[in-house]
């Protein structure tokens, strides 16, 4: 797999390049990235890549042709280390808030994938002609604005490259994250580990008792009630589904039981 940014700040990519589990896959090969700075791709003097926005408002707005000439270089590129096959380039993302909202299951289908080119814009925003022309999917993080789109990146690439075979220690780690299928897309639960009692906190006894059934419910009804309390959303989405079986449903009937309020005088 391999990821091209498009990016004025190429030195931010060292932290998912360089660093922990993403940092140990790019040493080994499991993956690649490659930065491609727009400034590098101008014609004047100054380098420049922005420009005031047609009629008038505050900040500025990012220059087409820049990005554009930086997209087809990484193109030309990725199709040169056999990154992406004739005809079938990889496709472009931009981080936006207008995008489509990042979650795990994009994450997982992107992990069968082959890479893609991620545009990290920065001011105002970029010019909507380059957009339409080259730009496949608009792909957001949640409903806030950041500074420009490479810490985005960074998050999308992370989420993404965890999940690649061989990048985790223990497969099975990935299996057990929020929001993942086998979990029905719900929060995963509380975890505990050595000391059995810290401070007067004693580690809950099923995680004790060395029975997996027993410790697979617990887990299971633990992932139920915090995602009842945190994410209903989630609780939803997942019956919707026909994630939730009547075991299940009888988990979530005894929590919002216990966190009814008792009735009582006015």
């Amino acid at each position: 797999m391999r990821f091209d940014l498009i990016t004025l700040f190429p030195e931010m990519f060292a932290a998912v390049r360089d660093q922990g589990v993403s940092g140990r896959a790019h040493a080994r090969g499991i993956w690649s990235l490659e930065t491609w700075n727009p400034r590098d791709f101008t014609s004047d003097v100054h380098r420049t890549v922005d420009d005031r926005p047609y009629g008038g408002g505050p900040g500025m707005v990012m220059l087409a042709e820049p990005l554009a000439l930086a997209v087809e270089a990484a193109r030309a590129a990725r199709l040169k280390a056999g990154a992406d096959a004739v005809g079938a380039p990889a496709p472009v993302v931009l981080l936006s808030p207008a995008g489509c909202p990042h979650d795990q299951a994009r994450a997982q289908r992107w992990a069968h994938e082959r890479g893609a080119i991620l545009i990290c814009g920065r001011y105002e925003g970029i010019d909507q002609r380059f957009i339409d022309r080259y730009v496949d999917e608009e792909v957001s993080l949640g409903d806030f604005v950041l500074s420009g789109g490479e810490l985005g990146a960074m998050v999308l690439m992370d989420s993404v490259v965890r999940l690649l075979p061989g990048v985790l220690h223990d497969a099975e780690s990935a299996v057990q994250d929020s929001f993942n299928p086998a979990l029905s897309g719900l929060l995963d639960s509380p975890h505990y580990t050595r000391p059995e009692a810290w401070r007067g906190d004693a580690v809950p006894e099923p995680l004790l008792s060395g029975h997996h059934a027993r410790i697979a419910l617990w887990r299971r009804e633990q992932s139920l009630a915090l995602t009842a309390a945190r994410r209903p959303d989630l609780i939803g989405r997942a019956r919707a589904a026909g994630l939730l079986d009547a075991r299940d449903e009888r988990v979530l009937e005894q929590v919002a039981r216990m966190e009814k309020p008792a009735g009582g005088g006015s």
